[in-house]
């Protein structure tokens, strides 16, 4: 029987179904989104900086790969994808293009995962899905990963495009922030702020 690089020597024959890219360290293996689902995060927050700008919104393919630096024929794909998931929309012709149909508020990281790389499973028996896992006669737990794919779920889908567009902007230069009143980082204290 051919070992999976997941397998690590403990017979845990049903972890490669894992959807994610998984990262051999030592004996510790760690879940990591795809590099597609990464790019359509960066190409979903780049269409909606077109879209901020007026106009119609409409995006090319080269011209948000030459934006984001993500290459042109892997932008092209996920679009498609995004497509596909009605979260962007494609006009063609001369004058044509992409742009969202939603805004980032109403897109999830999990939305994402799924409009990508399909639905959220962490192994084969999840969500009663069972057949597929080569161990599942023996298998001590089978059936009881739905609790822990059901969390990662509920954490992925609370987590909106919004928030991760904001995460990436210093809090003191947050707008939301200074509206509910928090101070800017000038006006802190010295001891307050962290040290360089």
């Amino acid at each position: 029987m051919r070992r999976s690089g997941l397998d690590l020597g403990m017979g845990m024959g049903h972890v490669p179904s894992i959807r994610t890219v998984a990262v051999r360290l030592g004996f510790n293996a760690m879940l990591r989104l795809s590099k597609l689902t990464d790019y359509a995060v960066v190409v979903l927050i780049r269409l909606e900086e077109g879209q901020r700008g007026g106009g119609d919104g409409m995006q090319t393919s080269p011209g948000i790969a030459q934006a984001t630096g993500v290459p042109e024929p892997t932008v092209a794909k996920v679009l498609k994808a995004l497509t596909t998931a009605s979260m962007v929309a494609s006009l063609r012709g001369a004058r044509g293009g992409y742009r969202l149909l939603k805004p980032l508020a109403g897109i999830s990281v999990a939305d994402v995962i799924a409009a990508i790389d399909g639905p959220i499973a962490l192994t084969a028996c999840v969500d009663g899905n069972m057949g597929s896992c080569d161990v599942q006669g023996m298998c001590a737990v089978k059936g009881r990963w739905d609790l822990v794919n059901s969390a990662m779920l509920t954490a992925l889908s609370s987590i909106t495009l919004a928030d991760m567009r904001a995460a990436s902007v210093p809090p003191a230069f947050r707008i939301a922030d200074r509206a509910a009143g928090s101070r800017p980082v000038e006006s802190l204290p010295p001891e307050a702020l962290p040290a360089e």
